[in-house]
């Protein structure tokens, strides 16, 4: 198996026939792996890791990765709450724009507010100031220099609303601001940070002297085998010497990459212009929607690509949309209606963006020890969880209004 399952290899050694279907499983075995290598990056550059909550939030995993890392990046109110309630530790929360009526929980939650333009530095500075929160607050800002290939991942794209360039920055306004943010990777090496980093010290540095810390936001691939952590450590050791400041990163695939799997079993096989088919009861529009948006094709366990093995077939979602396709896959022997398929690397972001899309029942989620080759399932989706999204409160209204009558 290649560097996507080396870690999870007890796990894809189980019989997982038993294991209900669709299924996200989490190694807890490579989820401690990577956190070792988070530590010893942590420790020998003298940075801050935070887990980013926008690519792995499985909280019942909070008690062995807060051991390691000291917070959480959260995107929204709820990300904030979940963090401080779960993670108990820090909680840096950003936002493209605060909602007025929940920034009270944004104050409540969080250690770090960053701002995504100065009008709202200045819309929401007396709110901070009136909590007598010791709130640090920071920018985030837009070098405007891209590295990420795909367009819908580029936060530095022409036009972007993320961060503020340098012809807006408001030096006048940075009374209260002890940081800056950027974030402008996805899924890149170390390289790709030292080229950003170039053009945001040529149009931000000037302004790092008054400041305390520098986010440099996440997209780091930190424990990928071929990510040049020796760079990395080298690239922060060195900022930090020039500009004598507190530097974060808030990875969030770094944390749970290669930790995971998605169990799905065949329900049809269906024939169509010479394509063959196979229907299961997962959904690339439901349950890993990047691989639509990015696009992309997930490793299947025993498969190869096309016709390189003796039968071919194009794997396709439970989803009535008609591109609900995960991509043309090989495998040595026929698949049959109860055969099981495995996709691997399935922890971060697929979890975090499933829907209920066609009512499609979101896969169970569970955990893997390998210490002691024990399942354990967190939680089942049923019928419950797809309607309390789609009407809890409407129907509570319908309910006293025919009591009424």
């Amino acid at each position: 198996m290649d560097g996507l399952g080396s870690l999870v290899q007890t796990l894809l050694s189980q019989d997982l026939s038993g294991v209900p279907s669709p299924a996200f499983i989490i190694d807890k075995g490579a989820l401690r792996a990577n956190l070792a290598v988070l530590e010893d990056v942590q420790r020998r550059a003298g940075c801050k890791i935070l887990l980013a909550l926008k690519g792995f939030a499985a909280w019942n995993l909070a008690p062995m990765i807060r051991q390691v890392l000291p917070g959480i990046a959260a995107s929204s109110p709820h990300e904030a709450r979940l963090g401080f309630e779960e993670f108990a530790g820090e909680v840096h929360t950003y936002s493209p724009a605060f909602v007025p009526d929940k920034f009270d929980e944004v104050i409540k939650f969080s250690d770090h507010i960053l701002f995504n333009s100065f009008a709202q530095w200045q819309r929401y500075k007396p709110a901070i100031e009136a909590s007598g929160k010791a709130i640090e607050c920071g920018i985030r800002v837009n070098p405007q220099h891209s590295e990420v290939s795909t367009p819908i991942y580029d936060p530095c794209a022409p036009g972007s609303r993320l961060g503020v360039s340098r012809d807006a920055f408001r030096p006048d306004q940075l009374d209260g601001i002890s940081g800056l943010h950027f974030h402008n990777l996805c899924e890149l090496g170390a390289d790709a940070l030292a080229r950003t980093l170039a053009s945001f010290e040529e149009q931000f540095g000037e302004f790092l002297p008054q400041l305390t810390w520098v986010n440099f936001g996440g997209g780091h691939l930190i424990t990928a085998p071929d990510y040049d952590r020796e760079h990395l450590i080298q690239i922060v050791r060195d900022f930090r010497r020039r500009h004598d400041v507190e530097v974060i990163l808030e990875p969030g695939e770094a944390i749970a990459i290669r930790t995971g799997i998605l169990v799905s079993t065949v329900l049809d096989i269906v024939t169509n212009g010479g394509v063959v088919n196979a229907i299961l009861d997962t959904s690339a529009c439901a349950h890993m929607p990047d691989v639509l948006e990015m696009p992309y094709r997930p490793e299947v366990v025993g498969s190869g690509v096309a016709d390189e093995k003796a039968h071919t077939y194009r794997l396709g979602g439970v989803s009535c949309l008609a591109g609900d396709i995960i991509g043309d896959y090989s495998f040595d022997t026929e698949l049959q209606a109860g055969d099981r398929v495995v996709f691997l690397d399935m922890s971060h972001y697929s979890m975090v963006k499933t829907t209920n899309f066609n009512g499609v029942q979101l896969p169970h989620i569970m955990t893997f020890e390998p210490d002691t080759a024990n399942f354990e399932l967190v939680r089942e989706f049923g019928y419950e969880s797809y309607k309390s999204r789609l009407g809890g409160l409407r129907n509570k209204a319908i309910a006293r209004a025919v009591d009424r009558s």
